[in-house]
This record gives C-alpha cells, structure tokens and sequence, in this order.
C-alpha cells in the first residue's frame, strides 16, 4: 500500500551569513585614499511553506535511503489551498491516479502574489530541502527537481542557485536566464515545451538550450509539435521520465563531465 502524507507545515530559521573585503590599514581623519575594511554579521530569517509529501511503497517496511524528487507546480495553484497542488504532475498522479513513484516526492505551495524563482522563493526551496532530507531517508546522490509554467521558472533559477545540489532536471514551459547555463553545464537537463505555447513562448527554453549547448551542457530538448501551454501531461504521464532520473547520480555527472547521454 502507498502511504501518502499530505497538509504539512514548515517553519524553522534559515542561518545567512555575509562577509565583507579584508581590512588593509586603518582610516585617518581627512585621509582621501580609500581604504578596505571588513564586515561580518549573521542574518537571520524564518521561511515557511505548506507541502504535500509522499513516502513511496515500501518506505517504511525498510531502512534504504531514498530517492527524493522535488515538483513545483504552476501560478494558477498558488495560494493556502493544499488540494490545488494535485491539479497537475506527479501530485495528481499519485492522489488521483492512484500511481506508485519510486520517490519520496515533496509539493510545496507558492503563496499568492509570490513566484518561485523569486529570491525569497528560492531560500525557502532549499530550506524545505535540508529539512526534507533532515527527516526522511533521503539519497543525497539522487536528489531531482522538476515543474511546470512558473515551476519551471523555479526549476531553472534553483538549480542555477545551487548547481551541485541535484542530479537532474526537468523544466517544463519554463524561462530561466540564459546566462545561468554556465553554472549547470554538469547537470542532466531534460527541457519540455510546447510548440504552440502562447502563454511561456517557445523560444523561453529553446534560448536555455541553446546556452546550455554553448557551455557544452548535457541538455536533451522535446518540442510536442501540436500542444499549446500544456506541455507538462504529456511529459508526467510518460514513465521515461522518471527512469531518466534515476538513470543520474550528483557524483556521476561530476565524473562524467559534460558527456551527452
């Protein structure tokens, strides 16, 4: 049987600490010449997200560490409604298709008027992460994230944030900056779009692959010649999907360089 645990809340202090230039020699009074100090101080922030979280069959009959996948859904699931998270992917395949994934899968919820690849956003995404890992049994090798529309928004700007935390990608008719690419050039990504997408263009993540192609990244681009914006049932309904992802490890991509699969 699959276990589903679904309606948790997050909250817990996310540590940032910045440092400034060196200090070279100290300032006199009246003296014009600039001169280099130091600054050092500890922020501190509380992030929080509601998430859904699935524990794959056989989680708790065993003490293997598990694959974790990461999915960021759309702008029109945003909000404190939980349930809008199983509108689409791999949360809808599990609650309302009944499918079993060989992942712990977590799905958090943007609040309204936030976006995912936004700083804040981003902070909170790797702060659910640590805290994820933290408490289930995860393999920190296997760690992927995908989403859709502006999840794949989210999913290029956290990967380009935190190139060595993954294992692969997957965005789906998203849009990240192209000069990003050269942060993840070692890191499998599988782009999604639709040809006919009037809402996130075409060309969004056709620029991302092209710059991931110049850094000489491992890139594998699928255009769906007929869809529109819905790119991403076609993608999360296709099993190739998730055996691409376990097909990477974080450590095998560092010892394989750029190699193309």
């Amino acid at each position: 049987m699959n276990m589903r645990i679904w309606s948790a809340t997050l909250g817990f202090l996310l540590s940032l600490c910045f440092m400034g230039c060196t200090t070279r020699m100290p300032v006199q009074e009246g003296d014009a010449v600039p001169h280099g100090q130091s600054f050092s101080k500890e922020v501190c922030k509380t992030v929080e997200s509601n998430y859904l979280l699935y524990l794959p069959e056989g989680y708790e009959d065993s003490r293997k560490q598990w694959p974790l996948l990461l999915f960021l859904h759309g702008a029109g699931e945003r909000g404190d409604d939980l349930s809008l998270v199983e509108t689409h992917g791999p949360p809808k395949l599990i609650a309302k298709e009944g499918k079993a994934l060989p992942f712990v899968v977590v799905a958090p919820q943007c609040p309204d008027g936030e976006w995912w690849s936004g700083g804040e956003m981003i902070d909170t995404l790797n702060a659910l992460l640590d805290h994820i890992i933290a408490t289930c049994r995860i393999d920190e090798e296997r760690v992927y994230v995908t989403g859709l529309s502006m999840g794949g928004f989210g999913t290029w700007r956290l990967a380009a944030e935190y190139p060595d935390r993954f294992a692969a990608i997957a965005p789906i008719c998203g849009r990240g900056d192209p000069f990003m690419a050269r942060m993840i050039p070692h890191l499998p990504a599988w782009v999604f779009h639709g040809a006919k997408d009037d809402v996130v263009p075409l060309q969004a993540s056709q620029e991302m692959v092209d710059a991931l192609k110049k850094a000489d990244g491992n890139v594998t681009f699928t255009v769906y010649p007929e869809a529109g914006h819905d790119s991403w049932t076609e993608t999360y309904t296709n099993p190739a999907l998730y055996e691409w992802f376990l097909t990477h490890t974080r450590s095998g991509n560092k010892r394989q360089g750029n190699k193309k699969p």
